[in-house]
């Protein structure tokens, strides 16, 4: 049996939301040309049915990829589909440029009815905590247990979640007002966070994970069932979908801080490929964009 590959699209771009047209038309072409963030080197990946079990697309907005039935013409040309779902809280301030919350609800119900519970993934993430010029300490976790009960209500029963990561690039974007600032709760908070996070999710029969938070995990008690998280969990598409994959962890990602990411192929690319949802804390822009285009 051929071992096939697995297309991520894309943690480096919203590729549903703004980049389907140019995704499609690789798609027809048979390949991608993908170009390594840190040596710029290229490498063709090849896209035909026969090279790939699956695609994993990630995203906060659906809408223009359920409304173009790309997942419908994909699935008709042998592709299997999963879905990582990011759902945060609403918040103008971190997530200015995305659907209202109900609209995200509505595309996760959509996705599990045409693609199977089984295919989608909740991510709420990043945890951001921050001040605003009152002073004041606030955070995106406002509306965690109405998400989780929607999505749970869809028999998804898997939650990732991390803490912000603050990198540099992100302290020097334009604050949205004077006074704003992020801040890195101590690892007792985040702690309890996650105590709190496991025990709503736990009432719905929904399990909770962390990416990337080697050293949360750790300092969680010993009762707590909170594991870390695979993003692209090449068994479960095996299990999904059967056929044939590697098992190996992705060594391009952060192993060592707790990513279980099993091997695939990113094809998105930053530079010429901008997110236009503007998230303050996304780690992908160097600098915000000031127009939104839908390709």
């Amino acid at each position: 049996m051929i071992t096939k590959i697995v297309i991520s699209a894309s943690r480096r771009t919203d590729i549903p939301a703004f980049y389907m047209d140019w995704f499609m038309d690789r798609i027809d072409k048979g390949f991608f040309e993908t170009v390594n963030p840190y040596n710029q080197k290229k490498t063709i990946v090849p896209a035909t049915p026969d090279d790939v079990h699956t695609i994993v697309f990630w995203s906060k907005d659906f809408s223009r990829f359920i409304k173009g039935k790309f997942g419908e013409r994909l699935r008709e040309q042998g592709y299997f589909l999963f879905f990582n779902f990011t759902i945060n809280a609403e918040s103008s301030i971190l997530e200015p440029n995305i659907p209202p919350l109900e609209n995200r609800l509505e595309q996760a119900a959509t996705l599990c009815r045409q693609f199977r519970h089984k295919t989608v993934q909740w991510r709420f993430d990043p945890i951001c905590f921050y001040t605003m010029p009152d002073g004041s300490v606030q955070n995106n976790l406002g509306n965690f247990s109405k998400i989780a009960g929607h999505l749970a209500s869809l028999k998804i029963n898997r939650c990732i979640t991390s803490f912000m990561d603050h990198y540099a690039k992100i302290k020097k974007r334009p604050s949205p007002y004077a006074g704003f600032t992020f801040i890195d709760p101590v690892m007792e908070e985040k702690v309890r966070i996650l105590q709190k996070m496991e025990s709503i999710s736990g009432a719905l029969n929904m399990k909770l994970h962390t990416c990337c938070e080697h050293n949360v995990l750790a300092a969680l008690p010993q009762e707590s069932e909170i594991t870390g998280s695979s993003c692209i969990p090449n068994r479960l598409f095996v299990d999904l979908f059967g056929g044939k994959l590697s098992f190996k962890k992705d060594t391009g990602q952060r192993i060592k801080q707790g990513c279980g990411c099993m091997v695939s192929t990113d094809i998105g690319i930053y530079n010429r490929q901008p997110c236009y949802h503007n998230c303050r804390f996304c780690y992908a822009n160097p600098a915000q964009q000031e127009t939104v285009s839908s390709q």
